[in-house]
């Protein structure tokens, strides 16, 4: 067996990005955030955002450095590349709203050189009126959208969702979205920072001036064949025994609600490795002779070499579980 079949607990990386805001210290207690966090990327393989191990055998080594060196035994058989970490898990803060975005998705990244960006979003809370924004106004075209870009009404172009805490939204490369002002987000995303910025309401940034946009980009990279989502309510499991629910599934992850009262042995096979995110409560983490206690806000990766993982909650609690 891999050495590696232990529960990874990570240093989060911070984002202080002008729109963010101060809940995640407010929400989850967390001490070390900067004043304004817009963004926490909870578990990332990325020059621009690279996980360390926080804790246990592997403290101070890197996600990039140990999927290279371990491959399959951390990410699994199911990955298309076994020495690279294939996903990205973010906390968003968004005090204001983000501005208009399109990401590549597989079939047109190469006309811009970017890396293919599919995500999806669970609410974990909300103020009130809260929205998102995902996909274009039915009938909208390419000339029409360059109108309203034009003249600065691309904002009523956008269909907006008002938002419950708990609710989902799937987010295929190609598609405008955006996160709207008052959303506390978790985000899974496929391992790219891709990203061009289709309009960002007539603000200015900090600088006093409007920010770039990368129109030509956008367009290149929106699927037009693509309608606006819908809001994906979150399903109860099966209360018999552990509450296993699907929140989203697609090409490149496999997302999971679980809600649990009592404790859990969850069998590994090798194909993918488990992300645990907790959204209520508190949850003990055993594998390979070490535990993590993980508390509401904070995040573990399972190895896919690990043959099974045991969890024990504080009363009842919630999880998020990814796999590929």
């Amino acid at each position: 067996m891999s050495a590696l079949c232990v529960p990874l607990v990570f240093k989060p990386v911070y984002r202080d990005y002008i729109w963010g805001g101060e809940r995640l210290a407010a929400v989850y207690g967390r001490t070390d955030t900067p004043e304004v966090c817009a963004e926490s990327w909870e578990i990332a393989a990325r020059p621009d955002g690279e996980s360390i191990v926080a804790t246990g055998p592997f403290a101070g080594r890197g996600l990039t450095e140990l999927s290279a060196e371990y491959g399959p035994a951390l990410v699994g058989t199911r990955a298309s590349d076994p020495h690279r970490f294939p996903l990205l898990f973010k906390v968003i803060d968004a005090r204001d709203r983000l501005s208009v975005q399109v990401h590549p998705n597989a079939e047109n990244a190469e006309r811009t050189g970017g890396e293919p960006k599919t995500e999806m979003w669970v609410v974990l809370d909300r103020l009130p009126g809260a929205t998102l924004y995902a996909g274009l106004a039915e009938g909208m075209t390419p000339e029409s959208l360059r109108r309203s870009l034009a003249d600065g009404t691309a904002a009523t172009q956008l269909v907006e969702h008002p938002v419950e805490p708990g609710q989902a939204l799937f987010i295929p490369g190609g598609l405008a979205h955006a996160i709207g002002a008052g959303c506390l987000i978790y985000e899974v995303q496929q391992n790219s920072n891709t990203t061009y910025r289709l309009f960002d309401w007539n603000r200015v940034g900090a600088d006093g001036r409007p920010r770039t946009l990368h129109i030509e980009e956008a367009f290149k990279t929106l699927d037009w064949s693509l309608p606006a989502p819908q809001m994906i309510d979150p399903a109860g499991g099966d209360q018999a025994g552990a509450g296993w629910s699907e929140v989203v599934a697609c090409d490149y992850f496999n997302v999971r609600r679980l809600n649990l009262a009592e404790p859990l042995d969850v069998t590994m096979d090798g194909l993918s490795f488990h992300v645990l995110f907790v959204t209520v409560g508190a949850v003990a983490v055993s594998a390979g002779g070490e535990r993590v206690l993980l508390r509401a806000g904070q995040s573990a990766l399972v190895p896919a070499a690990a043959d099974v993982y045991h969890m024990e909650p504080d009363a009842a609690a919630c999880l998020l579980v990814t796999t590929l």
